[in-house]
């Protein structure tokens, strides 16, 4: 069966974090020392309080001097509250919203990402406790995977289940993660969720389908229906 990789298969167990009451120095330090643009603030049962980015601290650059203005708005007035913090607790992004679970797909934690346009993630546990942080570039790993393995995930999870006994008149090439189908199936529909299904399978950059088929069953689903899957 078909497993969807999660952020646990490739977040970062050795998580940097700093206390509440870490000093603006220290957390700049930190960022500094270990290259990284954000780190999680965790109280002393390592549950996320929240996450403080260099974003959040260039505030203090950005607002250095500055007057306050007549009709600043809401972002404005927090950027210059932030300009004035002196530890973690003053300074974080509070509550951490970009926290998720470690049985999170990578593909819903790619989208948390960039809704919130952030480049990691802390991972924490049933309790809210840091277990891990997962970057961007550790959502790419998926695509580090070896070719013989998305071929065998092909042949075994898919023309295995879908195909059946046409499984036999079908081939498989991966290069590069680029996965090639050829060969005939009966319906239309079939090709459909073939193709569809072999895209879900961690580390697969493109589909290129030449598979053929004898019957088009698209004109059987009626207004509203079709062949592909959620």
């Amino acid at each position: 069966m078909l497993k969807n990789l999660t952020v646990d298969d490739v977040m970062t167990t050795k998580v940097i974090s700093v206390p509440p009451d870490a000093p603006y120095r220290t957390v700049v330090d930190t960022l500094i020392a270990h290259r990284v643009s954000a780190v999680p603030v965790v109280d002393d049962f390592l549950r996320v309080l929240g996450v403080v980015s260099e974003a959040d601290l260039l505030n203090k650059i950005e607002y250095a001097g500055d007057e306050p203005r007549l009709f600043e708005s809401r972002k404005r007035r927090r950027q210059r509250g932030k300009s004035q913090a002196a530890t973690a607790r003053d300074l974080m992004t509070a509550p951490a919203i970009e926290a998720i679970s470690g049985v999170t797909t990578i593909a819903a934690a790619a989208r948390r990402m960039n809704e919130h346009d952030v480049k990691r993630l802390p991972v924490v546990d049933d309790l809210g406790r840091l277990v891990g942080i997962v970057s961007r570039g550790d959502l790419l790993k998926v695509h580090l995977r070896p070719d013989d393995d998305i071929r065998v995930d092909v042949e075994n999870d898919v023309l295995g289940v879908f195909l059946a006994e046409e499984s036999t008149g079908v081939g498989v090439t991966v290069s590069g993660g680029v996965v090639t189908v050829t060969g005939a199936v009966e319906r239309w529909s079939t090709r459909d969720i073939v193709e569809r299904h072999i895209r879900r399978i961690p580390g697969v950059v493109d589909v290129v389908s030449q598979l053929t088929y004898e019957f088009d069953d698209r004109t059987m689903a009626g207004p509203g229906l079709g062949f592909g899957i959620s």
